[in-house]
């Protein structure tokens, strides 16, 4: 499996780039953010990538960022959501609004994007309201692949959401005293609706 490329990138288009690897050109399907990102033509790239395999293709999918990819792959364990579509979704909605949606089960906001339906949005839901921060996994908050306690992983996911790491630590550190059994998810949700008062 081809877990990044490093070389030139040797064209770029809004939904793939080509990266020069040694003289072999590579050709990587991106979302929006990740081409937000990249330099100019003829410059050196490293792009994290996701090979994606099936009995008659062979296709790499390429990301700017750790947590950018985590989430892609969350996103494709999702019945009906293959990769094609994990990229539009990201397309679609900035990494922390679609972590909101899905941990306050927004499914309006999720059925906004372009080829989500109700049920795809419900099913997003219902499948990875608790795999999004499951710490056996790398971490779709931080890129990061290091072992997390519950509480670091919910601060984490709502740094990233956008709030500062102080006021998050004090509500996720309120939230744990009234229950230490609390998912990651709903220990996220109850700190969304507390911060946001």
């Amino acid at each position: 499996m081809i877990a990044f490329l490093n070389g030139i990138l040797s064209s770029k288009q809004k939904d793939e780039l080509i990266i020069d690897v040694s003289g072999v050109g590579y050709r990587v399907e991106i979302s929006s953010l990740t081409f937000e990102t990249l330099p100019d033509s003829g410059k050196e790239l490293k792009i994290l990538t996701y090979h994606h395999f099936t009995d008659s293709d062979q296709r790499l999918f390429g990301f700017a960022s750790a947590r950018e990819k985590n989430l892609f792959e969350r996103l494709i364990t999702v019945k009906g959501i293959g990769p094609k579509l994990g990229l539009t979704i990201l397309s679609g909605m900035p990494a922390a609004n679609l972590m909101e949606a899905i941990v306050t089960q927004d499914t309006a906001a999720l059925s906004g994007i372009s080829g989500i339906g109700k049920k795809t949005a419900e099913r997003m839901v219902l499948e990875l309201k608790d795999k999004l921060f499951d710490e056996s996994q790398p971490s779709v908050a931080t890129g990061s692949i290091e072992n997390r306690s519950k509480r670091e992983e919910a601060v984490s996911a709502l740094e990233a959401l956008g709030f500062r790491k102080r006021d998050a630590e004090q509500t996720v550190h309120q939230i744990t005293a009234k229950n230490a059994d609390i998912s990651i998810s709903d220990m996220v949700k109850q700190a969304l609706s507390q911060l946001k008062r």
